[in-house]
């Protein structure tokens, strides 16, 4: 059996100012360090970490790095893990967006699947890219328990994939929380999905996405 784990990251600044980030640098909050380290102790205390891949954007590194400093594994970037590319939306904060991208951003919140940001990435190509990564990686490592960082919309839209849903289904799909744990199991050519978008263990440091997202 093959374990996929994923993480997203920790709380960022961008999180914090509700500012969408899309492929821009943030970092994380001295909370989303405090989240990041506690799901690093979950994990460790629940599974046996082989290798740990993450976006290379530095919200997921960092957030990938304090499970790699307690386990002593290198942290393998890859750009192919990075939220999707927002274009005319990043940096911008979600009221801003719909005041200036009213129909598109309409569509990310009603019909996500199916949408794209003005002037970036579509749904659909963010998907394929995500998924066709992820699926190289378990390739690569056959059998065994694989650490992946990433954001909240390539794990929604891996969601609907590894469920053998259409990305018109994602609008049915919740965003995971902050450094929340999913994890998905392959065997046979199957896929079961163990635990999705688990953040008990942060009780009293939980974040999400507001609801204009």
């Amino acid at each position: 059996m093959t374990r996929l784990i994923f993480i997203r990251h920790g709380q960022s600044i961008a999180n914090v100012k509700h500012i969408f980030a899309g492929q821009a640098d943030y970092d994380l909050t001295e909370l989303g360090h405090m989240q990041a380290e506690r799901t690093a102790a979950y994990v460790m205390e629940n599974y046996q970490i082989d290798v740990i891949y993450s976006s290379d954007l530095v919200r997921a590194y960092h957030t990938a790095k304090h499970v790699a400093d307690n386990l002593g594994i290198e942290t393998i970037t890859n750009q192919n893990l990075r939220e999707i590319y927002a274009a005319q939306w990043q940096g911008l904060t979600y009221d801003e967006i719909l005041e200036r991208y009213m129909d598109d951003y309409n569509a990310w919140l009603h019909d996500i699947g199916n949408s794209h940001c003005t002037g970036g990435e579509s749904v659909q190509q963010l998907s394929d890219r995500v998924c066709h990564e992820v699926e190289k990686i378990v390739e690569e490592n056959v059998g065994k328990t694989i650490l992946i960082v990433t954001h909240a919309t390539p794990i929604r839209a891996l969601q609907c994939r590894w469920s053998n849903k259409s990305l018109n289904d994602m609008k049915d799909v919740p965003w995971v929380p902050n450094s929340s744990v999913s994890v998905m199991n392959l065997k046979n050519n199957a896929c079961t999905l163990e635990v999705w978008g688990e953040d008990g263990y942060l009780e009293g440091i939980k974040s999400s996405f507001p609801a204009n997202v």
